[in-house]
């Protein structure tokens, strides 16, 4: 079976994991602090980073998007891009939105500063929050909010009429936020539906069911009626 080395609140690998849990592709988890930086972790991957995905002849993929376009290409059952090739930019487009502006402007700093550093050790950057980190990301997320009720007013999905990669990278970044209770989504009713789109999902069950030590989530983060 194939293995995916993951964090569990990494909006990259839970990515993945909805992708390959929508297109019903078996793999098991192991998770992996990327910042231990492992030796044998190192052999799959000289980023030293999640996800890497080890297929079943033991070959090594990493990075989020280039094992999302090898999936999408090799198991082409529940395909999540389009095949209009400006439906597909348009797809990219959003991805890129955000992996790269929402991660630097909301996801990246608050998990770094609610999560990742509980696990650091002082003189690898750990410790409490940084309140003005996090207050500034809680600001950015209100804007990108506006975006997906935006986007939500013409289309059934963020980038058209179809679930497609742009709707599972933008739930995974969104829903490692609900996890530590950081999203306003009743100020947001338009972005709350489509959320809730995404959570009813079969693939959306592993997801719901982390559950990180020492860091229950909230009592509605599993509830679709929330």
């Amino acid at each position: 079976m194939r293995t995916l080395f993951h964090m569990p609140i990494s909006p990259a690998c839970r990515t993945l994991r909805l992708l390959m849990a929508e297109k019903d592709i078996a793999f098991e988890l192991v998770e992996e602090k990327d910042w231990e930086r492992r030796l044998e972790f190192l052999s799959l991957n000289p980023a030293g980073e999640v996800p890497v995905l080890l297929e079943e002849d033991g070959e090594p993929l990493a990075g989020v998007m280039a094992i999302a376009e090898y999936l999408e290409e090799t198991y082409t059952d529940a395909p999540l891009l389009p095949g209009d090739a400006k439906a597909r930019a348009e797809v990219r487009r959003i991805v890129d939105w955000f992996d790269r502006k929402f991660a630097a402007e909301v996801s990246e700093g608050l998990l770094f500063e609610k999560v990742t550093k509980r696990y650091l050790h002082a003189s690898q950057g750990g410790g409490g929050p940084e309140m003005a980190v996090v207050r500034a990301a809680l600001h950015n997320l209100r804007y990108h909010l506006d975006y997906i009720s935006y986007l939500m007013e013409e289309r059934n999905w963020l980038a058209g009429e179809e679930l497609t990669l742009a709707d599972l990278t933008a739930s995974a970044h969104l829903s490692c936020l609900d996890y530590v209770g950081d999203v306003p989504w009743n100020q947001y009713p338009a972005a709350k539906e489509w959320y809730v789109k995404l959570k009813s999902r079969p693939s959306f069950r592993g997801v719901l069911a982390d559950h990180v030590p020492g860091m229950p989530p909230p009592k509605f983060y599993a509830n679709l009626d929330f």
